[in-house]
């Protein structure tokens, strides 16, 4: 596949899991940055200050549930609420330790959401949000 991803966005307050996350994105070879936000209140102030000299516009959010200050979900609420030109075209794919099948069940609730996987991160499930959004 020769789709190629301009920045992919992490939002998890695990610096362990991150960090992993990273490398698996590095070694998967199809994106060229990746974006950290520790909880999602961090996650929202990236979204929306579009001026940043830093600033890309994620097309792929991976989205933990569980986190200090605002959790996943309370994230996807105040997501929801965003300009479309701030959203549009970003697969929001949920990437969590998460096995309680509320969650999942909450997480299909979100237009946004695409998907819902286990961690760890793996180069399959990255091809697997390419090919079925991307392609």
């Amino acid at each position: 596949m020769d789709k190629h991803l301009q920045c992919i966005m992490l939002v998890d307050d695990d610096p362990d899991d991150n960090y992993i996350h990273e490398l698996v994105i590095a070694d998967w070879g199809k994106c060229d940055a990746v974006r950290v936000a520790e909880n999602g209140i961090e996650a929202l102030k990236y979204l929306a200050n579009t001026d940043h000299p830093d600033y890309i516009r994620p097309e792929v959010i991976l989205l933990d549930i569980n986190m200090p200050g605002m959790n996943g979900f309370e994230f996807l609420e105040e997501y929801h609420r965003l300009a479309d030109n701030l959203k549009s075209n970003v697969v929001v794919m949920m990437l969590t330790t998460s096995l309680n099948p509320s969650d999942e069940n909450r997480a299909e609730q979100f237009n946004e959401v695409t998907g819902y996987k286990n961690k760890p991160l793996t180069k399959a499930m990255l091809d697997d949000v390419l090919i079925g959004r991307f392609s």
